[in-house]
């Protein structure tokens, strides 16, 4: 009996055993997906509503590469404010009322970058801005590199080759997503112009109409002749 009693007691704390590392595991999420890649560029098209600020945050791998720029496409004065705020807390671009503005940390020390975006200043435009940002992990190469020595492989100018073109093609991606921004913002333009220039001709369409209307009928009214013919009495 007492036998039977301790293999009940020992299938229990092993069911609680069991349980409690479930608990533990779901208690510790798993680190996120994106937070391990080697390379993230993300191109956003925001709208800041009148006299708000929204800010949104990248994670960034230590060593990484952050880079982070953004530009006003439609709306008020073309202007907005942008600041970037270190995983320290500590401010590394303050705040400017611009068209546009950029930042790059070369050498992160890591952890999630605060950025930005103000329009408190425009009390009733809100704004179009063009986010760019891009996490670039060039120690990676390093990485593929050692394990390639391990091989016995000897392909290090291979490997600077692949390392430079991987550079080439961030810097052009940059440079294609500021000539997207100046398209975008140049199209906008150009339709609140033709939208301008449309509302104010019909306005100026319906003020001639109105105003040759109006002499019209006080011109007729001016020659009118009145019929006063009166009655003779034998």
């Amino acid at each position: 009996m007492a036998h039977r009693t301790w293999h009940i007691f020992s299938i229990i704390t092993l069911i609680f055993t069991i349980l409690s590392h479930v608990g533990e595991s779901t208690s510790t999420p798993p680190v996120p997906w994106y937070e391990n890649l080697p390379a993230v560029t993300m191109d956003y098209k925001v709208h800041i509503d009148a006299g708000k600020e929204d800010c949104y945050f990248q994670y960034v791998q230590p060593g990484a590469t952050f880079y982070a720029s953004y530009q006003v496409l439609k709306g008020g004065d073309g202007m907005c404010g942008f600041a970037v705020r270190h995983p320290n807390g500590q401010i590394v671009h303050p705040y400017e009322w611009r068209q546009s503005a950029e930042y790059a940390d070369q050498s992160s020390s890591g952890g999630y970058y605060g950025v930005c975006i103000d329009n408190q200043f425009s009390r009733f435009a809100g704004k179009l801005v063009n986010l760019y940002l891009s996490v670039i992990r060039h120690d990676k190469w390093e990485q593929y590199e050692k394990e390639i020595e391990e091989l016995d492989m000897n392909i290090k100018n291979f490997t600077n080759s692949i390392k430079f073109v991987e550079r080439n093609v961030n810097d052009i991606l940059q440079y294609q997503y500021h000539s997207r921004a100046r398209e975008s913002r140049d199209y906008n333009l150009l339709v609140d112009n033709n939208a301008y220039v449309l509302r104010w001709s019909f306005v100026q369409i319906v003020a001639i109409a109105a105003t040759g209307t109006m002499q019209v009928y006080f011109l007729r009214k001016l020659f009118e002749v009145k019929d006063n013919s009166s009655k003779t009495r034998i």
